[in-house]
């Protein structure tokens, strides 16, 4: 599981399955940022992980603050499902 903040908006919601650097991801949460203030573009900050991750997140088993964050831009990411 690690955190993945998208530069700009790829389309993708809550449950969504996207590829990124080679390998697929379920988008578990996902938080809108800069709408009102910021960059000209919006920001997608994103829990990410593998679909046998997704009952660690519901049960809050991690420590947001101690996940991996990393970084792209939305044309950097591929759309495999928009939203479950």
């Amino acid at each position: 599981m690690q955190k993945l903040i998208i530069h700009g908006d790829p389309g993708i919601r809550k449950g969504a399955t996207i590829e990124y650097e080679g390998s697929e991801f379920v988008c578990f949460g996902i938080n809108r940022q800069c709408e009102w203030n910021g960059p000209d573009e919006v920001q997608l900050w994103c829990t990410v992980g593998t679909p046998d991750e997704k009952e660690s997140y519901e049960r809050r088993e991690y420590i947001p603050m101690h996940l991996d964050v990393d970084d792209a831009d939305a044309e950097e990411i591929s759309v495999i499902e928009a939203a479950a």
